[in-house]
């Protein structure tokens, strides 16, 4: 994969109350809205850490990462009132959550509390004492883990990452082929957790010359955006009966009166040079635009990704 222009752009959640949600957002992670979209189905606020310190501030909202789209439903699309899941519970498991990195991950918490933001999982709690979750207006499960950038005292929302968004695969030397040999992502880490029983893999672009996969440190991993975690529970890849994980909207589930997360999305200088060299790969595609240069791509799961250049959302 020759473009060193791609980049993870946006994860998209579906949301009850758009305006509800980009406040929650606000207060606890010090995101704004960097653009909104209204199409006759739905109306969607994008939001990042935009702080002037921040290294993507200002920029165009597809030339950037680290950026969550919150989709609310309208019209005959929202009707009958469709139910939110946020992919942690049966029969609607799946995904599993959006990811902060944060510069002192302990003042980060003391903040959220004192602002009343519900807990899912406490730095006290459980075995993990480095990581926390809490929950957001929909339930959506929101980890927090600490990157260390400009750490003192206090919680300070100009350093928050957008770190990573969670799904759950089925096998993941199926799922590495598509990120890594599809869509030429790297492989960042590799963490195995044997008494569990799953290893988690990080993937994301990385154009630096040289690159070494799977090497990636704690630190330096929780100061990127936009990283893709695949989750994978052992086992599941050699069991017959196992149906897969849920995808609101896809080919096996396509109840629109159930919706949760939705897609990643991918951007490049030139999305179309791109999806011709996809064209020659073993890719399904489910939404192909020629003159726009857009498309929706799955992963073996059917995680839907979308593909487009810098300029289509500005």
């Amino acid at each position: 994969m020759s473009d060193t222009s791609l980049i993870t752009n946006t994860s998209c959640l579906h949301v009850s109350d758009v305006d509800a949600s980009v406040k929650w957002y606000e207060d606890a992670f010090g995101v704004s809205v960097i653009h909104k979209l209204s199409t006759e189905k739905f109306t969607s606020a994008f939001v990042a850490v935009d702080a002037k310190r921040h290294p993507d501030a200002g920029l165009p909202v597809s030339q950037r990462d680290g950026v969550i789209e919150l989709r609310q439903l309208k019209g005959e699309a929202a009707k009958p009132k469709v139910e939110i899941h946020n992919g942690n519970t049966e029969p609607y498991k799946g995904f599993g959550h959006l990811c902060f990195a944060v510069s002192n991950i302990a003042e980060a918490q003391k903040h959220l509390l004192s602002q009343g933001v519900e807990f899912k999982k406490k730095l006290e709690d459980g075995r993990q004492k480095n990581i926390a979750f809490v929950l957001d207006p929909d339930q959506y499960w929101v980890e927090l883990i600490e990157n260390g950038i400009d750490k003192e005292e206090g919680y300070k929302l100009a350093s928050n990452r957008m770190n990573h968004t969670m799904v759950r695969v089925k096998d993941p030397v199926r799922s590495l082929e598509f990120y890594r040999g599809v869509l030429g992502m790297k492989l960042f880490s590799k963490r195995e957790f044997p008494d569990a029983q799953f290893t988690l893999y990080f993937v994301g672009y990385d154009h630096t010359e040289g690159y070494t996969e799977g090497k990636e440190q704690s630190v330096e991993q929780a100061s990127r955006q936009s990283i893709i975690e695949l989750t994978h529970n052992w086992g599941t890849e050699n069991d017959s009966s196992f149906k897969g994980y849920y995808v609101f909207g896809g080919t096996n589930h396509n109840d629109d009166s159930v919706v949760g997360f939705d897609h990643f999305s991918v951007s490049c200088k030139d999305s179309g040079k791109f999806l011709k060299e996809l064209t020659s790969r073993q890719v399904i595609f489910l939404h192909r635009d020629i003159e726009a240069a857009t498309a929706t791509v799955t992963d073996p799961d059917g995680w839907r990704v979308g593909i487009h250049s810098y300029d289509y959302l500005k």
